[in-house]
């Protein structure tokens, strides 16, 4: 049983979410509730969840703030917000998860099966340091936090190759010759790598324009030659943008 708290500065959203978890009383109890980030800080310490759903924005100090003033992160986080803003991005590229609000059922239960899976094998501590060191070093090279079956590996995005969409997961392709499959589809790293410089260059391909060695033509059919020696399809719908790709790349 997983002992779980809210932090939300609206009664009505935790009263929402609440209701929500009590779909899955066999799996989560919750354990406590706060309104801000203050009374959060003392619930965590006094009722020690092994799961927060945290609020991002409320008045005065927010739910980064919060985790800011934490040193040891026993317990899982899944955020809650109103916005897309650009924290979701660096809580994307640090594997953590997040609830968009007004929450559904269907994306309480998948984040609920997700924390539960990762229950045994936590690695929030190294996750929060790598998401605070994106939200305060935007410009600097970050690692992204790739999800595999029993560890969440933290690697350089300049490490990687390419990316190849297998069903719903990801095999990740890395300059040391190591392949690792990730828990997630390849749409997930689409928007996450363009920053850099991988483009999309077919359903199944993302690629690092840094390991392109040419563009390989054969009756109308083209390829991606890559400096391992991998060829790699390029789409018909993604011609056009892979050559301007590689022009701009010179």
């Amino acid at each position: 049983m997983i002992r779980a708290v809210i932090i939300d500065d609206e009664r009505k959203n935790i009263t929402h979410l609440r209701g929500l978890l009590t779909e899955h009383a066999s799996r989560v109890n919750i354990v406590g509730e706060a309104f801000n980030a203050e009374q959060g800080l003392s619930l965590i310490a006094a009722a020690h969840p092994d799961l927060v759903f945290l609020d991002i924005q409320m008045p005065g100090k927010s739910g980064f703030d919060l985790l800011s003033a934490i040193s040891d992160y026993d317990f899982d986080v899944i955020f809650v917000t109103g916005h897309d803003q650009y924290g979701i991005q660096a809580i994307k590229f640090a594997a953590l998860d997040y609830l968009m609000k007004p929450v559904k059922s269907e994306e309480v239960s998948l984040a609920l099966l997700k924390a539960v899976s990762r229950h045994q094998k936590r690695q929030t501590q190294e996750q929060i340091m790598n998401l605070f060191s994106l939200l305060n070093n935007p410009q600097k090279e970050h690692r992204i936090a790739l999800p595999l079956l029993k560890e969440i590996r933290l690697v350089n995005p300049d490490e990687i190759i390419r990316c190849e969409s297998v069903n719903n997961y990801t095999n990740f392709y890395l300059q040391s010759g190591e392949k690792l499959l990730v828990s997630k589809g390849i749409y997930e790293f689409d928007e996450m790598l363009k920053d850099y410089q991988f483009i999309r260059c077919h359903q199944s391909h993302l690629i690092s324009r840094k390991f392109i060695r040419s563009l390989l033509k054969d009756d109308n059919v083209l390829e991606l030659l890559l400096t391992d020696g991998t060829r790699i399809p390029v789409s018909r719908l993604k011609k056009e943008m892979v050559k301007e790709a590689l022009i701009s790349k010179k």
